[in-house]
């Protein structure tokens, strides 16, 4: 009965709907339903002070959704951090209700999951307008940091005319799928070609902003980077989310949805995919560098090799 809730039925819609699966006697009702969302906001306030001893994050990918909440003027947003741990599971690791812009909030949910145990993932994706990256800097400052490639493209193309689009996002997508940080250069230095002799150079300069940040995944293995190249694995969720979210229409306080958010996010964790190749994942934490996606030998491991030889 709680997933049918969260994955759609209305509150109100909840009595109606039990006494044709189960007769006249149903016994949840529309108030059953609220007490029950009482629980779910105590299980919630418990979660977010769980011990992460044991969460060995590798990578986290950042992201907001927005919802209506209460009668604010402005819509508040949730701030979701899910994690890939070191066998290649994914969990989700907090779901806090702020701003999405705010480095404040996103360093205060940062410091609770330090204080908790929490140590630094090797690689954060997300939104480059998200709070996060100066949150970083505040708790984490040697996380390397990767801007994802599906918000890029879509602020790259608000500067390319309609009837270009098209040549505009197979042009991105040869970046973006490139073999090598090489090829990745050579291609972005084609698309500036395309779009300053059709007039639209602005297009190709907001593509250059913190490019460094845009090719962080060719630093981790070729095997992981789909994985890495956007916030689609922290998307993908919200697809059950905004259905719960839809059918609810608005909820009367924040906290309210963001325990809403928070249970649905944790039913849809049961069906997360682990990432390719989990077994390079230890290798990663480990300190393991990679150049192209390929692993680079440490000055030792090659010292040892010419001994051996």
């Amino acid at each position: 009965m709680p997933e049918l809730y969260l994955h759609g039925v209305a509150q109100g819609d909840f009595e109606l709907a039990l006494r044709g699966l189960l007769g006249e006697g149903a016994p949840l009702s529309g108030a059953s339903i609220a007490r029950l969302k009482g629980k779910w906001q105590a299980e919630y306030e418990e979660w977010q002070e769980r011990s992460l001893t044991d969460a060995e994050v590798v990578y986290a990918w950042v992201d907001g959704v927005y919802v209506k909440a209460g009668l604010e003027k402005d819509k508040a947003a949730v701030l979701v951090i899910l994690g890939a741990l070191r066998d290649g599971s994914k969990a989700v690791l907090a779901v806090e209700s702020g701003e999405r812009e705010s480095t404040a909030r996103w360093s205060a949910i940062l410091r609770s999951l330090k204080k908790r145990w929490m140590g630094a993932p090797r690689l954060v994706m997300g939104d480059g307008h998200l709070g996060i990256w100066g949150a970083l800097a505040n708790v984490y400052p040697d996380v390397q940091e990767q801007r994802c490639w599906k918000h890029r493209m879509g602020n790259v193309l608000d500067r390319v005319r309609k009837k270009e689009q098209e040549v505009a996002k197979a042009l991105l997508r040869e970046i973006m799928y490139a073999s090598t940080l090489g090829e990745a250069e050579d291609a972005k230095a084609k698309f500036r070609q395309w779009t300053t002799k059709n007039g639209m150079a602005s297009a190709a300069e907001v593509l250059e902003e913190n490019w460094e940040r845009m090719v962080a995944y060719y630093a981790f293995p070729k095997e992981h980077w789909k994985h890495l190249r956007t916030t689609n694995p922290v998307e993908s969720p919200f697809a059950a989310v905004r259905l719960r979210t839809t059918a609810a229409k608005r909820f009367k306080r924040v906290d309210h949805a963001t325990a809403v958010i928070w249970k649905t996010l944790l039913i849809a964790e049961k069906t997360f995919r682990k990432l390719d190749a989990p077994e390079l994942l230890a290798a990663v934490v480990d300190g393991a560098t990679y150049a192209d996606g390929i692993r680079v030998r440490k000055a030792r491991e090659e010292a040892v090799g010419e001994v051996t030889a």
